[in-house]
């Protein structure tokens, strides 16, 4: 399958939020969605859910338009929304049987579920006597009881330790496996690097960069290198790199082990070497820098603490 998202725009009242968002996410390979609070994330998400209705464009599966109530949506939303007084088992089969399944149907998958998530010996309890992460877990359980081939996950990694991170991760990359449209929304962006092979960062409601995250992120080290010399911190290493390297490449960044070099137009590695040979710097580490997903949409977008719409 593959969902298109294409021309969006979404007004509340006389202020438009989503200004025309283009992109697309196939079956098997998840989608990173980014963007600051308050970028449009959400709404974004709530058009695909069918909460909201855009002014305009379109959302095509298959080439064909996308109505959502026609399909398997399951959607693990950021504000979790289950019955703290109600048991477990018994608001999972509640939520079974209103996404079309029988009673029974809806009771066999949830013990299945829970199982796989390792919260199983919580069914008979009320939702509220658990902990934060095994409610977590439970709420992603209820995401997936009626089978989804479409999941869209929220910040699915709030409030979890390492070793239950460890078992979600298990379940998104069997989710991936298994061929269902996976969207993945976080701010924690090595679990987006982890899985997704596309991403669409949203600024100020536009994509503002959206593709292969491979090719996204060859492109973004292209002409850019690193440099790290034997015990020399980065900042007592900038001085001298500048001088040595004037003319020829210049330090756009300084991280914790490394300087982050760019070449100069019209200038290549093979001359960066030469000027490094001929210095007094002893070089620790030297090649092609990739950067990280965080530092990518760090310069793309900026950091900003509004509430997301």
């Amino acid at each position: 399958m593959i969902l298109e998202v294409k021309d969006i725009h979404k007004s509340f009242g006389e202020k438009e939020v989503l200004h025309g968002i283009n992109f697309q996410v196939e079956s098997g390979k998840a989608l990173g969605l980014l963007g600051r609070n308050g970028a449009g994330k959400t709404t974004t998400i709530r058009i695909l859910m069918d909460v909201f209705h855009a002014n305009s464009g379109e959302l095509l599966l298959d080439g064909k338009r996308f109505i959502p109530g026609k399909h398997r949506i399951g959607y693990l939303p950021e504000e979790r929304g289950l019955y703290p007084k109600r048991t477990v088992m018994d608001q999972m089969i509640f939520l079974g049987t209103l996404r079309g399944m029988s009673s029974r149907e809806a009771r066999q998958s949830a013990e299945r579920w829970l199982k796989r998530l390792e919260v199983d010996e919580y069914a008979p309890r009320k939702l509220e006597t658990l902990s934060k992460g095994n409610q977590q877990k439970v709420q992603l359980a209820s995401t997936l009881v009626h089978n989804p081939e479409i999941v869209i996950l929220d910040e699915p990694f709030s409030g979890l330790d390492p070793v239950n991170s460890q078992i979600l991760k298990e379940v998104i990359n069997e989710l991936i496996a298994e061929d269902r449209l996976v969207i993945f929304s976080s701010h924690q962006m090595s679990y987006v690097e982890e899985f997704c092979d596309h991403i669409a960062i949203i600024d100020k409601g536009e994509v503002t960069l959206a593709g292969e995250l491979k090719e996204i992120k060859r492109e973004y080290g292209r002409n850019r290198l690193v440099l790290a010399a034997e015990d020399t911190s980065p900042a007592e290493l900038r001085e001298r790199a500048e001088q040595v390297l004037n003319g020829v490449a210049m330090v756009s960044g300084e991280k914790k082990e490394f300087l982050i070099l760019e070449l100069v137009e019209g200038k290549n590695r093979r001359q960066v070497l030469e000027r490094l040979a001929g210095s007094d710097i002893s070089v620790g580490r030297f090649g092609s820098y990739e950067p990280s997903l965080n530092d990518i949409f760090v310069e793309k977008v900026g950091e900003e603490n509004e509430k997301d719409l």
